[in-house]
């Protein structure tokens, strides 16, 4: 299968940015690729973001979706830009083929490509996704859950229920340290771990991270000295924090050896992935535990219902660390400038590769 170089690309979308002004009109097609009903590019593209694409691409009228592919044919053949967001229709190889055969670049909108990024890059698409931009919603939730479980703010609220105010008042304040020279375990030092990394130095806290693939260049800007092994974290940290990557490798990474291995009063933070977790043995080491704290934004299977919800000292939100309802237009403006670079320079920030995929989220 042939596979066009970077270089091979960049050249030819600067020919045809040449061969467009000559003409008269600078601009490349693009298309916006969504589900039927456009929720996500609405959400995503609002307050005038969609408009701003349109100053810089001959955008398609229509959101393309599975059943227009054939209605648009003419124009998708010369479409060199597709944008996309969360629930893009996830076309085949052959269909990519088919009906975008110019295809040069696919900007997502939100985080992980892994479920479709390898059917684009075999054809030589390029793909720059936000994942950098997102890691910084999920950042600032996962310090700000830390901040809270080292002062025990979330045990404090089941125990304020059962005594009186001084009683509560002072076992909170006998039982949690707070974050300064406290003990944080960060599992994964990709770009959400290594922000929360970088953001808990504001807070003088004690960081031991667990990355097996955490290069030394990595390990030395980031200022780490040593990793730790997972039992050493959960051993021996006040709040730990799941970062991993999501790949076949650490499904149900995280299990009753480790969770047992918790302070009585420590906590266990994912804003991860679900899958990681063996949800059973963290269930087993809370009710061993009652003054151990689960703050869980995802569960495996996400939507299901779960024994968690039942339980004082597990508190799961909904999926809402990655973006409150206008935090998505950062998502949408960055990747306007990354676009506008690679149109201008043929430089792509935030790109990933195949190579990537093997670690990344």
């Amino acid at each position: 299968m042939w596979i066009a170089s970077r270089e091979e690309i960049a050249d030819n979308s600067s020919i045809n940015r040449e061969r467009g002004k000559d003409m008269g009109h600078s601009k490349i097609k693009g298309v916006f690729l969504a589900n039927p009903d456009g929720f996500r590019i609405r959400y995503v593209f609002g307050a005038g973001r969609r408009e701003q694409y349109e100053r810089v691409l001959d955008l398609c009228p229509e959101l393309i979706c599975r059943d227009n592919l054939q209605k648009h044919r003419g124009f998708l053949r010369e479409t060199e830009v597709m944008i996309a967001t969360w629930e893009m229709p996830r076309l085949s190889e052959a269909e990519i083929a088919e009906y975008f055969p110019n295809l040069k670049l696919l900007i997502y909108v939100a985080g992980s490509v892994q479920k479709f990024a390898r059917l684009y890059l075999h054809r030589g698409v390029r793909i720059a996704s936000a994942w950098g931009v997102m890691s910084i919603p999920v950042a600032e939730w996962t310090v700000s859950a830390i901040i809270h479980a080292n002062k025990g703010f979330y045990r404090s609220l089941a125990v304020y229920q059962e005594k009186e105010y001084d009683e509560a008042h002072w076992q909170i304040l006998k039982e949690f340290p707070g974050t300064y020279h406290t003990k944080v375990g960060i599992l994964g030092a990709g770009m959400i771990g290594s922000r929360v990394i970088e953001m808990l130095r504001e807070y003088d806290a004690e960081v031991m991270v667990f990355d097996p693939f955490l290069s030394e260049e990595k390990a030395k800007r980031l200022q780490i000295e040593r990793t730790y092994s997972l039992e050493e974290i959960f051993s021996r940290c006040q709040t730990i924090s799941n970062h991993l990557a999501n790949n076949p490798q650490t499904v149900h990474m995280l299990d009753y050896s480790l969770f047992s291995r918790m302070k009585p009063n420590a906590a266990f933070i994912n804003s991860g992935r679900g899958a990681q977790v063996v949800e059973e043995d963290l269930i087993r080491a809370l009710k061993e535990e009652p003054d151990r704290t689960a703050v869980l934004d995802v569960t495996w299977p996400e939507q299901a219902k779960s024994e968690f919800l039942a339980m004082s000292n597990v508190f799961c939100t909904p999926h809402i660390a990655g973006f409150a309802a206008e935090e998505v237009l950062r998502m949408a403006d960055v990747m306007l400038d990354v676009l506008r670079e690679y149109l201008d320079h043929g430089k792509l920030m935030y790109e990933v590769t195949e190579d990537m995929l093997e670690t990344m989220a």
